[in-house]
């Protein structure tokens, strides 16, 4: 089974191709044929998207091949890694509880709870379970938090 952030990264790379290969020299094609183009701002702009999306695509390429290295089977059980859902309890005063879901840096959506692997939480979470306090430098200082929930990739019911 693929990880879902491989196919996402799959479709905006074809979109991109589609991009470059097809509506891009449209664009050069009739920018180009309203003259001179030294002073053509149509012109110049479609050259640095052109040169933006090549440059994407080549990003795009490099990270499918750093994340086709791991599969469902390389996602570590019975503790925290990529897919992880984790409920923290603060534990430095408030005893407030925060859930997080960990999730590579293409996936992050901070209002969903979706933090990266590689974030100084991330990082201080993985390879951790259920009991383990963790510290975590933030912009307010250094935090403790222990793992009260922690519900693996292989654990949840839309793993696939």
């Amino acid at each position: 089974m693929e990880l879902p952030v491989l196919a996402k990264l799959k479709k905006e790379l074809a979109d991109l191709k589609y991009e470059l290969t097809f509506q891009l020299p449209k664009e050069l094609a009739a920018a180009a044929a309203h003259g001179d183009l030294s002073e053509n701002a149509e012109y110049e702009a479609a050259k640095h998207r052109q040169d933006f999306v090549r440059s994407r695509i080549a990003q795009i390429e490099g990270r499918i091949r750093e994340l086709s290295m791991y599969t469902v089977a390389s996602i570590p059980q019975g503790v925290v890694g990529y897919g992880s859902r984790v409920k923290l309890v603060d534990a430095d005063g408030d005893d407030a509880v925060v859930d997080y879901q960990i999730v590579f840096p293409e996936e992050v959506d901070a209002a969903r709870g979706q933090i990266s692997l590689s974030s100084p939480i991330g990082r201080a979470l993985m390879s951790k379970t259920v009991g383990d306090e963790v510290e975590v430098q933030t912009p307010g200082g250094r935090r403790t938090y222990q793992i009260v929930e922690l519900v693996t990739f292989h654990e949840r019911d839309d793993a696939g």
